[in-house]
């Protein structure tokens, strides 16, 4: 596929097949185009904006050039945020994913160092001590014996490196800002997505409804890209769109700062324990209470009401198996 006809076809307006924006990636891979061209396509695209299929494509590139982590589990969910809403919270989707496998859910996490805040999922996994691996048989043991595992995103996506130097060279984001939460390598078929917008949402909707898989996708309206108890938030799940009020759940208004990551990565990884050994601010333990309940109703494919799902996170935490999980995940991982 020459590149100086996709750009030309930009230049018209016209929207890339899916196929298309696969081949490109896997082109890219194999360094068939020269940076200048993978530059313009990029900017192009983010001026007018990534369809659907275009982000599909890409997505279908990226999980065939890297490598697969195929866990001997069915059903499994992973819960991750967009990133990019410079809230710096703490780790809330990371910390939810022990609740929900403390509950006895399978959960597959997929994640990343920190982009914009000060702890991503795996500067608070590794501050525990643990050893990222793409080891087949290693991750199936984590999920088995503890109910989660964790997959290091740059062990997986072999192609991001190859734009790694162009998009920070571009200093705004593109296509590939969007393709973190949907190219876990193990491929679940539930998850719960935060996203900081609800354009984003609405693109999200329309790439999990193509996927086929069970999700729900949520938005706090002043910016967060999760669950932030700080105001109203809309969810839109495979059985459902609802805008809820903290009060619907019987929670209390968190304030902005309580939901803060603090300075460190040590700072962030002594709240992520805090909550997980029940002895947090009572808004963080609620904000993950919520996440992770909005992440058992998915993986109970919308049966159980959301109140009930609040009090088996909550059970997980009271009852110390939050905790047991996490311990025993390090112990494996370690």
């Amino acid at each position: 596929m020459e590149m100086r006809d996709i750009l030309n076809r930009m230049l018209n307006h016209e929207e890339l097949t899916r196929e298309e924006t696969r081949d490109i990636l896997v082109g890219i891979t194999k360094s068939e185009y020269p940076n200048e061209q993978i530059t313009a396509l990029l900017t192009a695209l983010q001026m007018r904006g990534v369809t659907v299929d275009e982000l599909l494509g890409f997505r279908d590139g990226i999980l065939e050039t890297g490598v697969p982590a195929i866990l001997n589990c069915d059903r499994y969910i992973d819960v991750v945020g967009t990133g990019g809403d410079r809230k710096n919270t703490f780790n809330i989707s990371t910390t939810a994913c022990f609740v929900i496998a403390g509950a006895g859910y399978k959960v597959a996490k997929h994640g990343n160092y920190a982009a914009t805040s000060t702890s991503g999922a795996s500067n608070v996994i590794a501050q525990h001590g643990v050893r990222f691996t793409d080891d087949i048989s290693q991750l199936n043991r984590s999920i088995n014996e503890a109910g989660i595992v964790y997959l290091h995103a740059q062990l997986f996506a072999k192609a991001m490196k190859f734009v790694g130097p162009i998009r920070k060279a571009l200093q705004f984001p593109t296509a590939f800002n969007l393709l973190g939460p949907i190219v876990n390598p193990s491929r679940p078929k539930c998850q719960l997505l935060g996203v900081a917008n609800l354009d984003q949402m609405r693109l999200y909707n329309n790439v999990y409804q193509k996927i086929g898989i069970d999700y729900g996708i949520v938005n706090s309206m002043d910016g967060y890209d999760e669950i932030s108890l700080t105001g109203d938030f809309k969810v839109t799940t495979n059985n459902y769109e609802r805008v809820f009020r903290p009060q619907d759940l019987g929670f209390d208004i968190a304030k902005p700062e309580e939901l803060v990551g603090g300075a460190t990565e040590e700072e962030a990884a002594a709240i992520f324990d805090a909550v997980l050994e029940n002895r947090a601010l009572p808004a963080q333990k609620n904000i993950v209470l919520a996440n992770a309940a909005f992440g058992i109703q998915v993986m109970e494919r919308g049966q159980k009401d959301i109140h009930e799902c609040i009090e088996i996170a909550r059970e997980s935490i009271d009852s110390g198996k939050a905790l047991a999980t996490f311990k025993k995940f390090v112990e494996i991982n370690s």
